[in-house]
């Protein structure tokens, strides 16, 4: 978890907000750390977490911190529904998923015993089931987060947390599917269950991926907040990473508010990110 960042987003993990859409962004750069950092806030805060994942298994995770090394935070991650099963710092993923605070679908596996015939239980569609061809909605995804976040007993307020949406775009859904998937979601968990949605897209206005990109723009509409991390413009620098953009959407929810934005430089170190203003790197100074 990401002091710096709470700060900067007047947050604490004692005292989440509910019912909250925020979007996390990235352009030529990953901002995958920014999904380890949310996973970690709401599951300190007691919250229970729904995190379907598709590009590896469980045991594949690290279980030191994801920032315990570079290389392993700013690696693109490629799924759908991130739920990480690793140990982040202060939070121990195993015992979480033991203990029923995190409800973990292992999208890869669920792929090939859908792709290779196996047989699925009754009453428990397969969750990827518009892979088969046989219905071009996401509702057996849907209902495999209505129904883990439903049941999350003792727990705070649920939160589903969704990397990369564009996955399930190569997969074969259409962006009205997944925008579909994304609306039942918040009318399920941000206003029946209380409880907060994150999502992370990776994206680039200069992309050809039409889809993708609508697909983009319209989170961009409907989001509390939205943390969009770029790459810097000038290419690589060894004591700046990249560059964040906060923008708080308040607009959305009183008409005559004006959104606020406010942009800070980051740097990614081996067991954490700080952030500072633009041009004011210690590097710098």
């Amino acid at each position: 978890m990401l002091a710096e960042l709470n700060e900067l987003l007047g947050a604490a993990p004692e005292r989440p907000d509910a019912g909250k859409f925020t979007l996390l962004r990235d352009t030529q750069t990953d901002g995958s750390f920014l999904v380890h950092h949310f996973l970690s806030f709401y599951l300190r805060g007691g919250s229970a977490a729904a995190l379907p994942e598709l590009a590896a298994r469980f045991a594949l995770w690290p279980c030191s911190s994801p920032s315990a090394t570079t290389t392993s935070w700013r690696r693109s991650c490629c799924v759908c529904c991130f739920l990480c099963f690793s140990s982040l710092e202060g939070v121990n993923l195993a015992a979480a998923k033991e203990q029923g605070q995190l409800v973990f679908l292992e999208g890869l596996q669920s792929c090939l015993d859908l792709l290779f015939g196996e047989e699925e239980q009754p009453g428990q569609p397969n969750p990827l089931q518009f892979l088969s061809g046989s219905s071009p909605d996401l509702r057996a995804l849907f209902d495999f987060v209505r129904v883990s976040l439903s049941a999350a007993g003792s727990w705070k307020g649920p939160v589903l947390l969704v990397d990369d949406l564009s996955v399930l775009l190569s997969l074969g859904a259409a962006p009205v599917a997944v925008l579909d998937f994304i609306h039942y979601c918040r009318v399920c968990v941000c206003c029946q269950l209380k409880g907060n949605i994150v999502v992370l897209v990776h994206s680039n206005e200069d992309s050809e991926d039409e889809e993708n990109e609508l697909v983009v723009n319209s989170l961009c509409h409907h989001s509390d907040l939205i943390l969009w991390a770029e790459g810097l413009a000038t290419g690589f620098c060894k004591d700046v990473h990249g560059q964040i953009k906060i923008i708080k959407r308040l607009s959305l929810r009183r008409a005559a508010e004006q959104d606020v934005v406010q942009i800070y430089q980051y740097k990614i170190q081996d067991r954490n990110v700080s952030f500072f203003a633009r041009g004011l790197s210690a590097a710098v100074l």
